[in-house]
């Protein structure tokens, strides 16, 4: 994602201060390429730091999530997850059985979506889609 600044350098441009246990969070973030909940932020930052605590990632998300630098997704399972708030667009499919996410874009759905709007009466500003599934397999007819 070259396009967008590192979460560090947003959280500086917003003149948050940045101690060096929030900048490990920040580095995480940025290194994250799935949709990390909070226990999870708090294992792989205490893996660079143990002394990070629970709470000060807790407030760390917190405090990035109300500048605008991360979003809050929920997919359901009763688990908050993060991720970096300017991604470039793309929706969700969720695998029910092994709560795994997958990222997409497609061109069709993205093109529908506009035309429902229009149709409706609105020009669309954006949107949030996911999924939820459960593998194929050979024997399940639908």
């Amino acid at each position: 994602m070259a396009d967008r600044d590192p979460i560090l350098t947003r959280c500086e441009s917003h003149g948050l201060r940045m101690t060096e246990q929030r900048r490990i969070i920040a580095g995480v973030l940025d290194s994250s390429r799935d949709h990390p909940d909070v226990e999870e932020l708090y294992s792989r930052a205490s893996a660079r730091d143990p002394r990070i605590s629970l709470a000060t990632v807790y407030r760390t998300v917190k405090l990035f999530e109300e500048s605008g630098i991360l979003e809050k997704v929920d997919f359901g399972d009763g688990r908050a997850r993060y991720e970096d708030a300017e991604r470039a667009h793309h929706d969700h499919l969720i695998d029910m059985t092994t709560g795994k996410v997958i990222e997409f874009v497609d061109p069709e759905i993205e093109a529908l979506q506009e035309k429902i709007a229009a149709k409706l009466g609105y020009k669309l500003k954006g949107h949030r889609l996911e999924l939820y599934g459960v593998p194929l397999t050979r024997s399940e007819d639908d």
